[in-house]
């Protein structure tokens, strides 16, 4: 059972490995090209990345703590750096 932001190494792949979903305790990667056919198959992928989507809503929704903003990863640069090759 994929539980979003629950770890780091999780990953929820859906149709095979089209769609990946990489797990983090801060942020999760949506990563991958799924095409939906108006077809058995292509409801089964829509209704795992609905589910999928839905568990992350579902924790966004229940953070009584959820900030704005999450600084941005990595930290940007805090100076300049000699050129090494000059």
């Amino acid at each position: 059972m994929f539980k979003p932001f629950a770890n780091d190494t999780d990953v929820l792949n859906i149709a095979g490995d089209a769609i990946n979903i990489e797990n983090g305790v801060k942020r999760l990667t949506i990563s991958g090209d799924l095409t939906i056919a108006r077809d058995k198959a292509g409801l089964a992928n829509a209704l795992a990345l609905q589910k999928a989507i839905g568990a992350i809503i579902e924790v966004l929704q229940g953070d009584a703590s959820l900030p704005a903003k999450l600084p941005d990863e990595p930290a940007a640069p805090s100076g300049t750096a000699d050129n090494p090759f000059i």
